[in-house]
């Protein structure tokens, strides 16, 4: 299931127009994404976790949501140290760990959760659904937004549909083993899966057109800039300003 635990809340963050918090999102991500140094990077990442703390998000939550991310980073510390070229600090197993692989490592990481500290604050703030109306607002094709927003609405559908297949073989006895009979029935399991989709999928297609759908979904919503928004899009400007100084100037 996808969930939006951080989408509800009354802060700045989640008043602010969409849009300009989706055009922010990206550009800042794409700033820090292309340093190469640290003054910029530690700058950005004490940026992002200010914003995280005006948004007044669940910090436990927010802390395993990093935590869960981080854990792939760690294959960078696992990998990097031993494969980039540089001078040696010391051996592991044999293996020379460089100072410069370190360094890689370390400015990957702190890439990483800046970028994804200010996603949280900027995105995860929005529902799914408004998402989807700005990003359509943003000019991205009405098909891609329609894909977007059916399947955000039917993955639970489908999601509801695999509980109760699994819940019929379950009641028929099926233990999960490696045997030619478990693996005929996880195929069976996918098989009704793509059936039970697809069918639910002309019905509601079927219904979708009784309503009068033409290939777009409408929204009351205006979506107004309000004069915080511009503000903070100016702040963010100038925080992007201040990143790419400090890749070029932060190094003397």
């Amino acid at each position: 299931m996808i969930s939006e635990p951080f989408a509800a809340g009354t802060s700045f963050f989640h008043r602010m127009e969409p849009r300009i918090r989706i055009v922010c999102a990206l550009v800042y991500s794409v700033a820090v994404a292309v340093c190469v140094s640290f003054p910029p990077v530690v700058f950005a990442l004490l940026f992002s976790a200010l914003m995280t703390g005006a948004a007044r998000l669940n910090p436990g939550l927010l802390i395993r949501r990093v935590a869960v991310v981080n854990i792939f980073i760690l294959f960078f510390w696992l990998v990097l140290p031993f494969t980039h070229d540089g001078d040696p600090l010391f051996h592991v197993a044999g293996l020379a760990v460089t100072r410069q692989g370190v360094a890689f490592a370390a400015l990957l990481t702190l890439k990483s959760n800046a970028i994804i500290l200010g996603m949280v604050a900027l995105v995860a703030t929005m529902s799914f659904v408004t998402m989807g109306h700005a990003l359509g607002r943003l000019g991205l094709p009405d098909k891609l937004v329609n894909l977007l927003l059916m399947t955000y609405r039917y993955i639970f559908v489908i999601e509801t549909e695999y509980g109760r297949i699994i819940r019929a073989v379950k009641i028929r006895g099926f233990m999960p083993r490696t045997s030619l009979h478990a693996y005929k029935t996880y195929a069976y399991i996918v098989g009704m899966l793509f059936v039970k989709a697809s069918e639910r999928a002309e019905r509601v297609y079927g219904a979708m057109q009784c309503r009068g759908f033409k290939g777009k979904f409408y929204t009351l919503s205006r979506l107004p800039f309000s004069r915080g928004s511009w503000v903070f899009a100016g702040v963010m400007g100038g925080i992007i300003v201040c990143i790419a100084l400090l890749e070029i100037y932060g190094n003397g």
